[in-house]
């Protein structure tokens, strides 16, 4: 486990680079193979269907993330494999439980799914999904998702009913997200927060229930030695906060196997 190796009370995570049409999608499996090697935890992807604009800095999920993950789980083995975040709102909740649980099954057991209730009022409208009744919507969803995992369903027969847990993420740091993580995730991650704002997050959290919940902050680090030396520290930051995990996003593609490597050096150095 390799940030312990270096004192650290907390994992590293990858968020994979898929933003860019023209990216190789062999560049993700060399990517997943060498945060592998590295000791990293969970390999994630984001999601959009059909953004408004063009992919890249703020639309990602070039490759749609569910079907990649099946890729990269035939090519690496220890890994695990997430969503940050689907957009579940967007789609039928039953079909992203019949994935979810082949893509677990597939993987022997490592897919974690991220969900989140989406940002995008353009994106929703030009797919003729509602916006303004996203959230509950999420909620019933997951409510769904966790009585088809559980092989409990009203009516109909689920497989496959995921013989290991399947954990659900929610991701956000809103009041809703914090109260949809409350009710129905066995992990939270947090993105574009501080580690002070992440340390009142895990508090509100724990105020909201008393399961156990992994709690995870996401930090982009694009290259930079000051920068770099910024993302090294709040790392240390989100740790003393009590973060399970820390997920980095390394940005393009290009130049993301060096900063991958840098980054760990730093954490270990």
């Amino acid at each position: 486990m390799l940030p312990r190796r270096a004192g650290l009370s907390v994992e590293l995570e990858v968020v994979l680079p898929d933003e860019e049409p023209t990216m190789d999608p062999a560049t993700l499996v060399e990517l997943a193979g060498l945060a592998e090697e590295l000791g990293y935890r969970t390999a994630w992807l984001p999601d959009h269907l059909l953004p408004p604009g063009p992919f890249g800095g703020v639309y990602g999920g070039v490759y749609e993330p569910l079907v990649t993950l099946s890729y990269l789980a035939a090519r690496t083995s220890a890994i695990r494999l997430g969503t940050s975040v689907l957009v579940l709102p967007m789609r039928n909740a039953f079909a992203v439980a019949k994935q979810a649980a082949t893509l677990h099954r597939l993987s022997g057991e490592r897919l974690t799914l991220g969900v989140g209730v989406g940002w995008d009022r353009a994106e929703f409208a030009t797919v003729g999904a509602d916006f303004s009744t996203r959230g509950a919507r999420t909620d019933e969803a997951l409510a769904l998702l966790r009585d088809l995992f559980a092989g409990e369903p009203s009516r109909g027969v689920f497989e496959p009913v995921p013989r290991a847990p399947l954990p659900i993420m929610v991701g956000g740091v809103s009041g809703p997200a914090l109260r949809r993580a409350a009710r129905f995730a066995d992990e939270w991650q947090a993105v574009g927060v501080t580690p002070a704002g992440f340390a009142r997050g895990v508090s509100r959290l724990r105020e909201l229930t008393g399961r156990r919940i992994r709690v995870t902050a996401r930090l982009d680090w694009r290259g930079g030695a000051a920068e770099l030396a910024r993302a090294v520290a709040d790392v240390r930051g989100f740790a003393e906060a009590g973060a399970d995990a820390v997920a980095v996003h390394f940005g393009p593609a290009e130049g993301t196997r060096t900063r991958l490597g840098e980054f760990t050096h730093a954490l270990s150095g």
